[in-house]
């Protein structure tokens, strides 16, 4: 059984809607380079997106407009207010049906739809397969530079979405909660990959990493076997579900795929992650 949820929509669809008055299309691609010391470096998708995208989309650049500049972390959430103004200047309100995407990954279409239920908006799909199975389909392709008139977006907050690290340090051990990773395995045992800080997983907390939940064309896998993975962690629909990864991006698959997909009511995302909990020694890691 494949896939078939509001949250998403399929390239056939996509191209059949093209020229809607009210769709808004984006491209949230950002590029994480690993570096040797640790971490990774971010880069724009914007340079990309120049060079081909899907006709009418226009470029959001998560790191420099959409995250908290105050912050010493990378991509923390701004305040939901500044949030909503900024995605409401970018065309995004009342009237508008909004088609996120992007190139290697789908977490960065992720990422952004879970800030869109942020701020209330929910009239928002991710493109299964993103640009990788839209172009691999032969799809057209514009360098036509994009963008769109200003829209009137209302917040109707929903800061429950998101938690700091001190609701998951409270999580640790509760029965009716699961802390979920959605780093790789290796991340998780603290035996590869890379590292933010301390090597490990965030005490307690389970793995569904979320470049498991796709395949090679960037499409999401069969229902089937996403409920799977996640029922194989205990991710029951009556508990509590915490995610967090390295740095908030990642996580917003998995919960885009427990709330969208799979009908889940209680998710929230682990905004900071392992960028700041791994650095702080007080907070409890394991490894193994």
């Amino acid at each position: 059984m494949s896939v078939n949820s509001a949250g998403l929509i399929s390239t056939d669809e996509l191209a059949r809607r093209m020229g809607a008055p009210g769709l808004r299309i984006f491209d949230g691609t950002t590029y994480l380079r690993p570096r040797p010391e640790g971490g990774y470096t971010a880069e724009s998708g914007r340079a990309n997106h120049d060079k081909g995208h899907i006709p009418g989309a226009a470029y959001l650049d998560l790191g420099a407009e959409l995250s908290d500049q105050r912050s010493k972390l990378r991509f923390t959430l701004p305040p939901l207010d500044t949030l909503a103004k900024t995605f409401a200047a970018k065309g995004i309100g009342h009237g508008t049906f909004v088609v996120l995407y992007s190139h290697a990954s789908p977490v960065w279409a992720s990422r952004l739809w879970w800030m869109l239920r942020a701020v209330g908006f929910d009239d928002a799909a991710i493109l299964d397969g993103g640009l990788d199975k839209w172009k691999a389909e032969g799809r057209p392709l514009s360098t036509a530079p994009s963008t769109y008139p200003p829209a009137t977006l209302a917040l109707r907050a929903r800061p429950e979405v998101f938690v700091g690290k001190e609701q998951i340090e409270d999580a640790i051990g509760k029965p009716h909660t699961l802390t979920l990773n959605a780093l790789s395995h290796d991340q998780h045992k603290g035996t590869g990959g890379v590292v933010y800080g301390r090597p490990g997983r965030i005490a307690g907390s389970s793995c569904v990493p979320a470049a498991s939940l796709f395949g090679p064309d960037k499409a999401l896998k069969p229902i089937a076997e996403l409920r799977a993975a996640f029922e194989s962690v205990g991710a029951a629909p009556d508990k509590r579900v915490m995610v967090y990864c390295g740095g908030g991006i990642a996580a917003t698959l998995d919960a885009f795929v427990l709330t969208a997909i799979l009908g889940h009511k209680n998710v929230t995302v682990y905004d900071n992650s392992m960028q700041e909990w791994s650095n702080d020694p007080s907070l409890p890691m394991e490894t193994g």
